[in-house]
Order: structure tokens, then C-alpha cells, then sequence
């Protein structure tokens, strides 16, 4: 018996995982949660570019790499990146870039982030025993809750390789107690996209 081609078994496992999303409510889940977030993300957007208008940011985070050591400008970006991540680590990579071993200061910087996304976990979990927190979670997010339990490695990997901020996807799966193993196993593609981004950075200096 004929094997398919595999081009129609690809087509195939594609339209049955295209069809499991459908039925789980993924794809209304996703939307939902970009509409929610959209207002959020916009007022971010705007309040950075008021505070950029008064007070140069960029000029400020150069300054900053410049005038602190080594270790400083590590601390700094291990705190940014436990603590929401608002500042982008591509600043930090092209910071690494100008040193005498840019690759080794760039492993720093990606294990820096990934353990940073750990401890991010653990800050959304301890938020969850937070009796009014837990109270709200329980009776009026119950739903979003159960669905996001389901993706929430998707969750991870979204924040571990697109240009978004990987803690607070961390301080989500830990606030909805996706398993910490998970978060270990998708979270390292964090140091994929710090290898990635430097190898372009680099080559751009």
C-alpha cells in the first residue's frame, strides 16, 4: 500500500490542528485578548512618546550603558527584564556588541533574560494568593482562565522569540499556573532569539 505524499499529510495535520483551535474557541480567545489589550498597549505607546518628547529616553539609555560597569549595565537589564521589560534588549545587544568579547556578553545578556523570565513566573503565581486577586480569578475570569491553561505554551513562545515584552508573558503563565516545567522547556527559545538578534546586530555595527 501507497504511502500519502507527504505534502497532503502536512495539508491534513494542518486542517485537523486548523480545526481543533477552531473548536476550542483559540482563534475568538486570541482576538478577545487583543482587543482588551489594544487600549492598554495604545495609552503605553502614547505616554512613552510624551515622556520621549520632554526627555530623551534613547539618549538616557545610552548614557546609562556608558557611564555604568560592566556588571551595572547586567544588573540593570536583569531588572528590566524581571520587571515587565519595558526596556528593549536590542539596546542592550548592541551595548555588547561594542565590547572585547561581544558573544560572551551576549550569553550573559540571554541567560540574564531567560532566568529573568523565570522569576517573572513566580512574581505571577505569588500574585494569585493575593486573596482579592484569587477571589476575582475564581468568579469572574474562570473561563479566560481554563482556555488560557490550554495555550499557554503559545503564550510563552510568543513572548520568548517576537519582539514583546518576555516577562510579562512569564508573569501571565505564572498567574494562570501553567506548569513550570513548560515554561523551563519553551522559555529557552529565549536564548534562540538573543542568538538570532545578535548575530544582526552584530553584523550592523
Amino acid at each position: 500500500m501507497k504511502s500519502k505524499p507527504k505534502s497532503k499529510t502536512d495539508k491534513s495535520r494542518l486542517r485537523l490542528l486548523h480545526q481543533y483551535y477552531q473548536f476550542t474557541g483559540f482563534y475568538s480567545f486570541v482576538w478577545r485578548a487583543v482587543k482588551r489589550s489594544l487600549p492598554a498597549i495604545i495609552a503605553i505607546v502614547i505616554a512613552i512618546y510624551v515622556i520621549n518628547h520632554f526627555f530623551d529616553i534613547n539618549a538616557f539609555l545610552v548614557e546609562l550603558t556608558e557611564t555604568l560597569p560592566v556588571y551595572g549595565v547586567l544588573g540593570v537589564f536583569f531588572a528590566s527584564e524581571t520587571l515587565l521589560g519595558l526596556i528593549p534588549p536590542e539596546m542592550f545587544i548592541a551595548w555588547a556588541g561594542k565590547l572585547s568579547d561581544p558573544w560572551l556578553y551576549l550569553g550573559f545578556l540571554a541567560f540574564l533574560s531567560y532566568f529573568g523570565g523565570l522569576l517573572s513566573y513566580w512574581i505571577g503565581y505569588i500574585i494569585t494568593k493575593i486573596p482579592s486577586v484569587h477571589s476575582y480569578l475564581e468568579t469572574k475570569m474562570e473561563k479566560q482562565l481554563k482556555n488560557s491553561k490550554k495555550w499557554g505554551g503559545f503564550l510563552i513562545i510568543v513572548g520568548a522569540l517576537l519582539p514583546l515584552p518576555f516577562s510579562i508573558s512569564c508573569i501571565a503563565a505564572g498567574i494562570i499556573e501553567f506548569p513550570f516545567k513548560n515554561v523551563i522547556l519553551y522559555g529557552s527559545l529565549r536564548l534562540a532569539r538573543f542568538a538570532i538578534y545578535g548575530l544582526i546586530i552584530f553584523n550592523a555595527l
